[in-house]
């Protein structure tokens, strides 16, 4: 459930909101980074917890989520920065700002509302919309670039990786037979139309998820080089923390949390050697504490108010 006072006039409900602010533990005077700023939700609650002079640097790819991000924290004047950038650059922009250590980094991971909501983009099948499924319209690969042009195998193999799609070869064989495909629509028929395909044969019931989904997930994570760019900012952002600054990180999908547990867990550990090596040869120390073991979900009365939330998981660091 989202602070009221920062979720006035917002367009989406920032998930996990009071969850995050309790991690990142915001105080006076200090320095802390939202990678995914969004429409600023997360970062009028750090801001707005950091009074009277925290400063944010607030980094997006999306020119569209800038512009709503930079009205929402007006109030804050030059107490906020905002970047168009990728997190995965954080190490250059924070260098740039002469930011030589921070507080708190977070990361909200993935595809927002208000992008799902706006069809024009194309990242959801709900409406017939071209194939885009770019963060940043200045990234000269779309969605329909890689429909049309991948070789079957090539799609198949992108369907398995990244949507975790077990139909994949069907799937992709049905586009290159359908192709070309340009709009959101013309893509997920085909897809329903391989999927009943397969239900005739008796595999791969989908119950309640639309069997575009995963084809739709995998092709958006390409796109944007989704996975690429958070196995890029993990390093980047503990080396950017101070001692004691925290690293929160909301992920929807086994995609995006797997590197994240991974790397909390092996940076947490002082030896990477086999369990059965009697001397420890590799000579790793932790960097990092885990502060949730296990990661934080939304609670029944977010998820009732926001059904999108319900897959959030939220990890949180924090750098020795």
């Amino acid at each position: 459930m989202l602070n009221t006072t920062a979720g006035e006039a917002l367009p989406h409900r920032p998930v996990l909101y009071h969850e995050i602010i309790h991690a990142l533990q915001p105080r006076r005077g200090g320095l802390y980074v939202d990678g995914t700023v969004g429409a600023g939700g997360h970062a009028f609650g750090i801001l707005e917890a950091s009074t009277p002079d925290g400063r944010l640097l607030g980094l997006d790819v999306d020119p569209q989520a800038l512009a709503l991000s930079r009205q929402r924290l007006l109030p804050f004047g030059p107490r906020a920065v905002l970047l168009h950038a990728s997190y995965a650059t954080l190490q250059d922009q924070l260098e740039k700002l002469e930011w030589h250590g921070v507080d708190g980094v977070l990361l909200d991971l993935g595809v927002s509302s208000m992008q799902f909501d706006t069809p024009e983009r194309g990242f959801s099948f709900q409406s017939d919309a071209p194939l885009d499924m770019r963060f940043d319209p200045e990234n000269p690969i779309r969605a329909a670039d890689l429909v049309n042009n991948l070789t079957e195998q090539e799609l198949s193999d992108l369907l398995f990786r990244y949507g975790e799609e077990p139909r994949a070869r069907r799937i992709a064989q049905a586009i290159v037979q359908a192709r070309p495909l340009y709009t959101t629509r013309q893509l997920a028929d085909t897809v329903l139309r391989a999927a009943a395909s397969e239900r005739r044969k008796g595999k791969h019931s989908y119950k309640t998820l639309h069997p575009a989904t995963r084809t739709f997930q995998a092709l958006r994570i390409t796109v944007n080089h989704e996975l690429e760019a958070v196995e890029a900012v993990l390093p980047q952002a503990v080396a950017g923390l101070v001692s004691g600054g925290r690293l929160a990180i909301v992920s929807f999908h086994s995609l995006e949390d797997r590197p994240v547990k991974q790397f909390f867990r092996r940076e947490s550990r002082d030896c990477l050697c086999p369990p059965r090596q009697p001397v420890c040869t590799c000579g790793h120390k932790a960097i990092l504490k885990e502060i949730t073991r296990r990661p934080v979900q939304p609670q029944p009365d977010e998820i009732e108010q926001n059904p999108r939330s319900r897959s959030a998981k939220l990890r949180v660091a924090e750098k020795l």
